[in-house]
């Protein structure tokens, strides 16, 4: 009897234990949950009312493209996928790009992408993906990618003058557009403190802007920001209309599609550490999508989209003075879009190329000195400064070499008695010379 009260007391005990331990591992288990007010608090996107390249699907991107490593096939490969993309990685890193299997001027079916439905969900696709980053116990940016199969680039209508008077081709003119190329990932970024907004950050082309969530700037439906995708480009703006970019070009945003990004996306968390995603379950769902498994896709290096074609491609064309090109290389993916930024805006300004530093100049100077007569006006005063640098310089370099006069003193021992003598000759001249030495100084 007494063995069978040990056996129960030992059994209540072990099973309590067991207890304690599964609350405690269940306690410290990670939140793998993306919190609800990262859905709460999302972008909402206005694609443009004529924009034929929608938000495209990251799986059906990969299955329509090549890997490639300088123009070459890389042969005896799985076919990619979300899964093993960043394996690609052992084949160069950025020499790596992902070839359209399709000329990409045939406009493809798949390069189009999928537009939403009247909700702003996009069915049979995902487009976005969302990378939360925590900075501190407190801070949190949310980063809210999207990704396009095709960026259409401008052409000489979104050219200001008189930048556009300076675009002597002929194809340029016609209407052509240059700066395409395939693959565009584009993003917006949220910080958070405490669960509540602080900031927004929008990229556009190689930079963005970044705006306190008061700002006036920043318009909202409810609590949610609104986003305005530029035609063709999908730079994202924080206003409509026909904002500058790039010194002296334009984009076109308006309100043609409502897209609501979080409706069809993965959710990951950045490990900081190790600099890799973590799956993390969609906010107000209880169980992951089994395709946000995948993070391999985050870890490739290389290029989502074709090298720039080479000159000797017929279907290249390139501005003169410029050195812009019709087709461009393919953008890399989001783990180099500064993820552990400091402030809303990347920790380091991008440096402006020769060609962007000079047609900021030229915008500049032209309404002052360039347009009309003016520019006869800034020709003479610049003529007239140089030359007087010039005379400057030539008279400083006679004043450098001119022959110093050195000044030593004399000892007496030094003076000759034959000087003595003729002083003192001097002083017993007669008054005739006293009188030629005035009149000398007078003419002096």
């Amino acid at each position: 009897m007494e063995g069978r009260r040990f056996t129960g007391k030992a059994l209540l005990l072990l099973s309590l234990q067991c207890l304690f331990l599964s609350v405690r591992a269940e306690t410290e288990k990670p939140d793998l949950r993306c919190p609800d007010y990262v859905a709460n608090y999302a972008p909402l996107v206005w694609l443009h009312s004529e924009d034929p390249y929608m938000p495209s699907d990251l799986l059906a991107h990969l299955q329509h493209t090549t890997p490639t490593v300088q123009g070459h096939a890389i042969n005896g490969i799985p076919s990619i996928d979300l899964g093993n993309l960043g394996t690609l990685n052992e084949f160069g890193d950025e020499d790596v790009a992902l070839v359209s299997k399709d000329d990409p001027f045939s406009y493809p079916k798949w390069i189009l992408g999928e537009a939403p439905d009247d909700t702003g969900r996009i069915h049979n696709a995902t487009p976005c993906a969302v990378i939360l980053v925590e900075k501190n116990e407190v801070d949190l940016d949310a980063f809210y990618f999207y990704f396009y199969s095709y960026n259409e680039g401008p052409n000489i209508t979104q050219v200001l003058a008189p930048l556009n008077r300076l675009v002597t081709s002929e194809k340029a003119s016609a209407g052509m557009h240059f700066g395409n190329h395939v693959g565009d990932w584009e993003h917006n970024m949220v910080r958070f403190r405490d669960g509540k907004p602080v900031g927004i950050y929008y990229s556009q082309h190689v930079d963005g802007e970044g705006y306190d969530w008061d700002d006036a700037a920043v318009s909202k439906a409810g609590d949610r920001p609104i986003v305005y995708s530029a035609r063709g480009s999908h730079a994202n703006y924080a206003t409509p209309g026909t904002p500058v970019h790039n010194v002296g070009l334009i984009d076109y945003c308006d309100e043609g599609k409502r897209w609501d990004p979080v409706l069809s996306a993965y959710f990951y968390k950045l490990d900081t550490d190790t600099f890799t995603l973590i799956p993390l379950t969609p906010p107000k769902q209880q169980t992951p999508r089994s395709s946000s498994n995948h993070t391999s896709w985050f870890e490739f290096k290389g290029h989502w989209g074709d090298f720039q074609f080479p000159q000797s491609d017929p279907r290249q064309e390139t501005i003169p003075r410029f050195g812009v090109h019709r087709f461009e290389t393919g953008p890399n993916g989001p783990r180099f879009k500064h993820l552990l930024r400091k402030g809303l805006v990347r920790d380091q300004a991008r440096r402006l190329s020769w060609t962007e530093w000079g047609a900021g100049i030229y915008m500049a100077w032209y309404p002052c000195c360039i347009r009309g007569w003016r520019k006869w006006i800034s020709v003479g005063v610049i003529i007239t400064a140089f030359a007087g640098v010039v005379v400057g310089i030539i008279l400083g370099v006679r004043r450098i070499r001119r022959p110093k006069t050195v000044y030593t003193k004399l000892q007496a021992e030094d003076i000759q008695m034959d000087e003595w003598r003729r002083d003192e000759e001097a002083l017993l001249s007669s008054s005739e010379d006293e009188d030629e030495d005035e009149d000398d100084r007078h003419r002096r």
